[in-house]
């Protein structure tokens, strides 16, 4: 009966989130019908139109859409191993270190996109290693990865503003609005990477599925089922921080669909554990309809981050009280 419940929640957000990516491509200065964006989608329609939706559109509604279910997949694997719903790359300070590595390359090198998506995923992939290596005690336990987590990711945010306050004033202010997250202006040049890089990346961790499940019963009852724990447990936290590093490059960090979309997912199906599926569609839609809000329904276009925070803080506010009462 789960397993039914989950696929049936599983389609719906589906159905959803494809929804919103279709109101998304028929929203804005030019209004366009739902029969223009689909003669435009398969090759009709006028030049103008086609350019609208292919060119200006379509890359940000699909960055929403794939970059919400990377970083909802993300959020399910810390709060799988760490069993702990407030586990996230943007609480544990992953998101913070993609960002570090990125702002070393924007305002010390000035590099391109991909100098940046370079260095966000140095960044992320270095916090990661500090973090786990000082959460390491014979294994890594939940809480502690938790603590050692916002301990690295306060220093970050320290030495992210440091280098902000250092930095020349336009490269500070494109940096800023960067590290809001935001998915104004982007294209398909860097979209196209990252959207390859997360799906990929993606198909890794879903093949890691059956082992996240055995390290959710716990470590002894994982060595006992002859899982490698340790190993096992770095590589799909790696994975993890990884689909992070890539979105943080392409989008900046944004906040929250992390922690959020696997607690919905979870809560709509009612299942025992996290699931990736629906955690990847929770994400999706939240950042579509987030993006979309930021874009149209604001009294001025905002970066999706700010959305985020805004809705995320009011989220993370109910998670506190509903896990203070529940213990």
């Amino acid at each position: 009966m789960t397993e039914v419940r989950a696929r049936a929640v599983s389609l719906s957000l589906l159905l959803l989130c494809g929804a919103v990516v279709l109101w998304s491509l028929t929203t804005g200065d030019l209004r366009l019908g739902v029969d223009q964006v689909v003669a435009a989608l398969t090759g009709g329609e006028d030049r103008v139109t086609r350019t609208v939706v292919l060119t200006w559109r379509l890359p940000r509604a699909v960055a929403a859409v794939v970059f919400g279910a990377g970083l909802g997949v993300a959020g399910a694997v810390f709060q799988s191993l760490t069993g702990n719903p407030l586990a996230g790359p943007d609480v544990i300070g992953f998101s913070s270190g993609a960002y570090t590595g990125a702002l070393i390359v924007i305002i010390g090198v000035g590099g391109g996109y991909l100098d940046v998506a370079a260095g966000a995923l140095a960044g992320g992939l270095a916090t990661a290693v500090v973090v786990y290596l000082l959460a390491f005690r014979r294994g890594v336990q939940g809480f502690r990865l938790i603590v050692v987590g916002i301990g690295v990711s306060a220093l970050l945010t320290a030495a992210n503003t440091w280098m902000l306050l250092r930095a020349q004033l336009e490269t500070a202010i494109a940096a800023a609005v960067w590290g809001a997250g935001t998915l104004n202006g982007i294209g398909w040049d860097r979209v196209a990477p990252a959207c390859l890089a997360t799906l990929s990346l993606l198909v890794v961790l879903r093949l890691f599925q059956p082992a996240l499940r055995v390290l959710e019963m716990g470590t002894d009852t994982a060595r006992a089922l002859g899982v490698r724990v340790e190993a096992g447990r770095l590589v799909i936290l790696l994975t993890a921080v990884v689909i992070t590093a890539a979105v943080t490059a392409a989008a900046g960090p944004i906040a929250f669909i992390a922690l959020a979309a696997p607690q919905i997912a979870r809560r709509l199906t009612r299942g025992p554990g996290v699931t990736l599926t629906a955690s990847a569609l929770a994400g999706a839609l939240l950042l579509a309809m987030a993006d979309h809000a930021a874009q149209h329904l604001m009294p001025r276009v905002l970066p999706v981050g700010v959305v985020t925070v805004i809705a995320g803080g009011g989220y993370l506010v109910w998670l506190l009280i509903h896990e203070q009462r529940r213990r």
